[in-house]
């Protein structure tokens, strides 16, 4: 028997809690994993509370990352005792995820965990911190160094946000945060922020072309938000765009991309391959320190994860939530 947060939905009423499974229960799959470590991401959050439509087949344990140890495999990639981790793939929406002391896996979906990080480590950074990676080399492959000036992060004080100001700032870039809790500038700053911005100057209708304030930028808001960002960027500027807290839409103009030249960079973290995982990866274990990684996460049990979703989606945590299952 092994503990398990289970997303059901029974005459129309959508029900999370947590339960005890049977091993019977676990789904097919070629390497069964004790989970060590999970994480509670804002999608996380939208599956458990039932505020976005994230789960898309019933029951379901949610979690779109976790990091265990190998108990049993039938592929030649992994062994019992391998360190392995578990980043999108649709885990946690369509398929059992990593809220769970077990799960059961093909072995194409797993990552094998660098020997810099530990277990918890990996999930400090999840897919928060593996995404500001991708997104940072999606920069850097449109040309952006140090020198070009300043970059900008939205959602500063969220996963994604956080880690990519710390990275950013250990590569030697000049970094901008965007946030609408001044109160935590102190942490921003910490983090690496030179400057913090109010997120409400970017949150509302503005001009199609704005005054070149930006080299680069790391959006994870999107909507009103992402079109100022980019109607804000300087000849030959690029934007990385991760997300949509404050939505799917993208109300801007034409005008920076032809006038300026500006690149906008989509950031889809779910599907990628596993050598630009790999390559992510590597170089995380190369950036981040055991301090970072303290100043900007929390740790709770699986039992305080419904109650920690909830706050999570009204906005009242910051940085990373790390699950210890085990």
């Amino acid at each position: 028997m092994f503990k398990a947060i289970v997303i059901d939905k029974a005459n129309d009423q959508y029900q999370t809690a947590l339960k005890m499974l049977d091993d019977s229960d676990l789904p097919a799959g070629e390497v069964q994993v004790d989970v060590h470590y999970s994480t509670l991401n804002y999608k996380d959050g939208l599956a458990i509370t039932g505020s976005g439509p994230i789960v898309r087949s019933f029951p379901l344990v949610p979690g779109i990352d976790f990091s265990g140890i190998v108990s049993k495999s039938t592929h030649p990639l992994f062994a019992a005792g391998d360190r392995v981790l578990l980043n999108g793939w649709g885990f946690g929406e369509k398929a059992w995820g990593g809220l769970a002391q077990k799960v059961s896996i093909d072995a194409r979906y797993l990552t094998p965990i660098p020997a810099a990080l530990s277990l918890k480590e990996s999930m400090i950074i999840g897919t928060a911190g593996y995404t500001a990676m991708l997104a940072i080399i999606a920069l850097e492959k449109n040309g952006l160094t140090p020198e070009k000036g300043p970059v900008l992060v939205t959602g500063a004080n969220g996963g994604v946000g956080s880690f990519a100001i710390a990275l950013l700032s250990r590569l030697g870039y000049q970094v901008a945060a965007s946030t609408g809790r001044q109160s935590e500038t102190d942490y921003l700053t910490r983090l690496g922020a030179s400057e913090i911005i109010d997120r409400h100057t970017l949150a509302e209708a503005g001009k199609p072309l704005q005054k070149e304030r930006w080299a680069a930028a790391i959006d994870s808001v999107g909507s009103h938000t992402l079109a100022n960002v980019c109607a804000s960027m300087k000849e030959s500027g690029v934007v990385a765009a991760c997300g949509m807290a404050q939505g799917l839409d993208f109300p801007g103009s034409v005008a920076p991309f032809i006038l300026r030249n500006v690149t906008l960079a989509g950031i889809n973290s779910v599907t990628r391959s596993p050598e630009e995982r790999q390559v992510a990866w590597s170089r995380l274990s190369e950036l981040v320190d055991g301090a970072l990684l303290e100043s900007i996460s929390q740790e709770i049990t699986l039992e305080e994860t419904i109650d920690a979703a909830q706050r999570l989606i009204k906005g009242e945590i910051r940085g990373r939530v790390v699950v210890k299952i085990q």
